[in-house]
């Protein structure tokens, strides 16, 4: 799934590859491509599969604009009819490019890999490429996906922490043994890759819904890597331009 998430936001903390960093995003309110011909991006600040698509056009140095879709205001934007028009499954993120537009934020990323590829995103190397998709597919498809917006609201309020917590508890008891074995100075040796686009944003809804990092040693240490780089820190959900005030860095 690719909506937003609850509660409140996580407080985060840069790569020795060295990359140019993009301003943030401008906002624009228009929904067609911008005069300019920039991408745009449909993104609502506290989604975790958008964040995953910023950190990607922030590291590959990609100029954008950005239009909010807000997942709560007004029953949830994502339901208008103009949005369910470019995303009939109505989530975000979606982003359009070169004269497309394309949702499911792994599918973004993979098409900003294969169109814009540097910096790498994906190894070059065939066995650790799958380690990359591997890992970033149990977090998109086995843990965010089952604490996410839709979901929490099924569940109910008095249930809505506990279940995110055992859900997210059983995918991190799984990717910290994987990691042990895949990761360097990061999620697959120690250059950033599309798994630790995933990793940063699943590791910030841990910390939101207050799991306990501590017995997930090596996850914790990656993530810590990666919020020292400017790509994670530009586009963090209390830069973004839709943050609230209160919520703001």
């Amino acid at each position: 799934m690719q909506a937003g998430k609850g509660p409140s936001p996580a407080v985060l903390q840069p790569c020795e590859r060295e990359h140019t960093y993009l301003r943030r995003p401008r906002v624009s309110h228009h929904s067609t491509m911008t005069e300019s011909g920039k991408p745009i991006l449909y993104s609502y600040f506290r989604s975790s599969c958008s964040w995953r698509v910023r950190i990607a056009l922030a590291l590959k140095s990609i100029d954008y604009e950005t239009i909010p879709v807000n997942l709560i205001k007004d029953g949830g934007q994502q339901f208008s009819e103009e949005f369910q028009a470019l995303n009939p499954m109505k989530q975000v993120p979606a982003l359009k490019i070169d004269g497309i537009t394309i949702c499911q934020s792994l599918a973004i990323i993979e098409y900003l890999e294969e169109t814009r590829p540097t910096p790498r995103l994906l190894p070059r190397d065939p066995k650790k490429r799958a380690s990359v998709r591997m890992i970033s597919n149990l977090i998109a498809g086995g843990i965010q996906p089952l604490q996410n917006l839709s979901v929490l609201k099924e569940v109910g309020q008095e249930k809505q922490l506990a279940w995110a917590q055992k859900t997210i508890s059983s995918g991190f008891n799984a990717l910290e043994q994987i990691l042990q074995s895949t990761a360097g100075k990061y999620c697959v040796g120690d250059e950033v890759s599309m798994a630790d686009l995933c990793l940063v944003p699943q590791v910030a809804n841990a910390e939101r819904f207050k799991v306990d990092l501590t017995l997930y040693p090596t996850i914790s240490h990656i993530n810590k890597s990666l919020l020292a780089l400017e790509a994670f820190q530009v586009s963090h959900p209390s830069r973004q331009p839709d943050t609230p005030p209160e919520l703001r860095a």
